[in-house]
C-alpha cells in the first residue's frame, strides 16, 4: 500500500504542537514505532521526520528515555522571515507578540554607529514581548531610522503589524538581503526582568542584536533581543555549497 503522508507532513505535525504548546519544553515525544503506526508509514520516513526536528533545534535525545522536546526556543531572524513568507505572519503557532512602548528616543553608543547616525539622533523605537504558550521568550527592542517611520507610519501605533521589517521593506522598495547577528551575556536590567517575569537578584541573560539590511544598502532596523536562561536561541546554517 503506497504511503499517502510524507516525512515534511509528519514534521510539520510535530512542529506544530510544540509550536502551540501541545507538547511543552522536556515532554517525551511519541516513539518512531509510535509514529510509524500512527501515520502508516515507513520507520524510514518516521526517522526523517523525527531528523527534520532535530535539525531545526525543537528536540533532543535524552539517554534512557528516546526524544524530548526542547527547551523555550527564539526562533532566529531567518527562521521568522521564512515564516512570514509562507504564512504571511511572523510568529509561529502558539506565539504572541505584546507591545509594551513605542516613541521616539536618542539613539545610544549601542544602536547609533549600526544605524549609521550620531549618538543622540532621534530615532523611533517599538518594543515587545514574545511569548509561546503563555510564557516570555524574549523582550525585544527594535529602533528605525527616520525614512522607516515615513513610509511605514503604522510603526508609529502600539499595535502589532504582523511583519514590522516586512512591511517596511515593501513601501521602501528593497527587499531585505542580509543580517548581522551579534551575540552576548550581561545583566538584565530591572524592566528587562520585569518584562521576562525574572525574579532573581542579578540574572544573566543573552543578548542579540540584530542589523538588517536591505539589498539597496539601506538599514530597514537594528532589533536588540533579550532571552533569559531557560530560553535557547538557535541558528541552522546551511554549509552547501551555492556554486
Amino acid at each position: 500500500m503506497p504511503e499517502t503522508i510524507g516525512y515534511a507532513e509528519i514534521a510539520a505535525h510535530y512542529r506544530q504542537q510544540i509550536q502551540d504548546g501541545t507538547l511543552r519544553p522536556g515532554d517525551t515525544m511519541p516513539s518512531l514505532r509510535q509514529v510509524r503506526e500512527h501515520f502508516d508509514v515507513a520507520n524510514t520516513t518516521a526517522n526523517r521526520a523525527f531528523q527534520a526536528l532535530k535539525r531545526e533545534g525543537l528536540t533532543l535525545p535524552k539517554a534512557g528515555v528516546g526524544t524530548i522536546v526542547a527547551g523555550p526556543i527564539s526562533n532566529n531572524i531567518a527562521t521568522r522571515v521564512k515564516l512570514h513568507e509562507a504564512t504571511g505572519k511572523a510568529l509561529g503557532g502558539g506565539e504572541t507578540s505584546r507591545i509594551t512602548e513605542v516613541g521616539t528616543v536618542g539613539a545610544d553608543e549601542l544602536v547609533a554607529p549600526r544605524l549609521d547616525v550620531t549618538p543622540g539622533t532621534p530615532v523611533h523605537v517599538r518594543r515587545r514581548v514574545v511569548s509561546r504558550g503563555g510564557a516570555p521568550v524574549h523582550f525585544s527592542s527594535s529602533y528605525y531610522p527616520a525614512y522607516v517611520i515615513a513610509v511605514t507610519p503604522e510603526l508609529a501605533e502600539p499595535v502589532s503589524t504582523g511583519g514590522s521589517r516586512e512591511l517596511a521593506a515593501e513601501r521602501l522598495g528593497s527587499p531585505q538581503e542580509h543580517v548581522l547577528e551579534e551575540v552576548t551575556s550581561r545583566f538584565a536590567t530591572e524592566s528587562e526582568k520585569t518584562s521576562l517575569g525574572l525574579t532573581a537578584g542579578d540574572v544573566i541573560v543573552t543578548q542579540v542584536v540584530r542589523t538588517v539590511h536591505l539589498a539597496d544598502g539601506r538599514v530597514v532596523e537594528v532589533a536588540v533581543k533579550i532571552a533569559g536562561g531557560a530560553t535557547i536561541l538557535r541558528w541552522a546554517t546551511s554549509l552547501k555549497n551555492s556554486g
